[in-house]
């Protein structure tokens, strides 16, 4: 005789439906972006009494049509990198 046939037929004990399966976690809610404010060119410039007032000053080296960026103490203007100081506050 084989080995196989004196052997007790192993039977394979199904799984059970796991728990975890059948309960769901309950997502929370994502919160929402903020939206960013659209950039362009009419963020610098205002218009009043049918007058155009830049709100920026322009590079003195590269003239006019380049706006310098203001970076709370200083304007630097992102094309030559020309910086000036604001004026110190007392």
């Amino acid at each position: 005789m084989s080995k196989k046939a004196e052997e007790p037929a192993k039977e394979t004990p199904k799984e059970a439906p796991k728990e975890a399966k059948e309960e769901k976690v309950e997502k929370t809610a994502k919160p929402e972006k903020k939206k960013k404010k659209e950039k362009g060119v009419f963020t610098l410039y205002q218009i009043e009494n049918d007058k155009i007032i830049r709100l920026r000053p322009t590079c003195e080296r590269c003239g006019p049509g380049y706006f310098m960026a203001d970076q709370g103490d200083r304007y630097t203007c992102g094309h030559c990198g020309f910086t000036r100081y604001k004026p110190a506050e007392k």
